[in-house]
């Protein structure tokens, strides 16, 4: 397989659909192509047939550009127009990946070789892949995870605590309300109350918010319902502890049952480069055997997951280059 420049790399890779789950023929069509380009690649099984890959031009590398295989559903193929580059994945993260594979490249045309390449399935769901490849760290000094920072070096990123509030009521007929409890006001009572809970702050990430993303209970219009639950994710500045004390109160009307913690991560910066806190979460904070990490990649958070998903060319272009001058600063340490 020939050589891909990096927009028609970075388009055949969004143009496999690699929604969370369907990652293998991604994966199997990239390690083939970074074999044929002379990369040792390492094929790590996850689930399913998805495998999370290293690439590496050294036995140990010191600094690893990574990022995810994996896209938010539902999948649509790129496109271009004259100054951008569409399709899912082309911020979030697969414009990433072909900026850093081409960025390897060059560094090698240099004669650069400790620079590696990790990329894992899974982010978008739960982060099962760097969860895998943590437990084959290379003893790498730097991670430098790929997401669409608009071309920005991380600060900070928050975390996430997933929580399952749930009530429980006692069922009765409608028309004889005092006969039973309905779960649904509990609930509806303590989503009421959290509004008014002064949630842990930071001075660089600001405070916690969260959102209500799922919501059921009852079993019939005219039953009084006798069971209810809501997941919320909260975006955490510090250790969830902090946040399930300030919900103590909630207990009185529902259990609060944990889901999934990421921790905030705090990352290296680099002269020259603009940097800035972030408001969502990575894989770092799985993969701490891979060295101490940073944040950087093209495109906007703010059209990722969307039917708009986008990334302007001129700055996936420049970020090839980026990626190579953070490589080289590293290894300069």
């Amino acid at each position: 397989m020939a050589a891909l420049g990096l927009v028609d790399l970075a388009r055949a890779l969004i143009d496999i659909d690699s929604t969370t789950g369907r990652e293998a023929a991604c994966c199997a069509w990239l390690a083939d192509y970074l074999r044929q380009r002379g990369f040792t690649v390492a094929e790590q099984p996850v689930a399913g047939g998805r495998t999370n890959l290293t690439a590496f031009l050294s036995s140990r590398p010191e600094v690893v550009l990574s990022t995810h295989l994996d896209c938010v559903p539902p999948f649509f193929p790129s496109r271009l127009d004259s100054s951008r580059l569409h399709g899912r994945g082309a911020c979030d993260a697969k414009g990433a990946l072909a900026a850093q594979v081409t960025a390897v490249e060059r560094l090698r045309e240099g004669g650069e070789d400790r620079v590696g390449l990790l990329f894992v399935v899974g982010e978008e769901r739960g982060s099962d892949g760097a969860a895998a490849a943590n437990t084959v760290a290379p003893g790498s000094r730097y991670l430098v995870d790929g997401e669409p920072t608009d071309s920005r070096l991380g600060l900070a990123t928050r975390g996430v605590l997933r929580l399952k509030l749930k009530a429980q009521g006692r069922a009765a007929h409608s028309s004889q309300p005092q006969l039973g409890v309905s779960a649904i006001d509990k609930l509806v009572d303590a989503l009421v109350a959290l509004r008014a809970i002064d949630l842990p702050e930071d001075p660089q990430m600001g405070r916690t918010f969260y959102c209500t993303g799922l919501i059921s209970g009852g079993v019939a219009p005219n039953v009084i319902s006798p069971q209810a639950e809501a997941e919320l994710n909260f975006r955490t500045v510090g250790p969830g502890r902090e946040v399930l004390a300030r919900l103590a109160p909630l207990r009185e009307r529902v259990e609060l049952e944990e889901v999934l913690e990421v921790p905030p991560v705090r990352m290296e910066s680099l002269p020259g480069f603009e940097a800035q806190a972030f408001a969502f979460t990575t894989d770092i904070p799985l993969l701490s055997g891979w060295g101490r990490p940073l944040l950087f990649g093209p495109g906007s958070i703010l059209v990722a997951h969307t039917e708009d998903e986008h990334v302007d060319l001129a700055e996936l272009e420049g970020a090839v280059g980026q990626y190579a001058a953070i490589a080289r600063a590293l290894l300069a340490r």
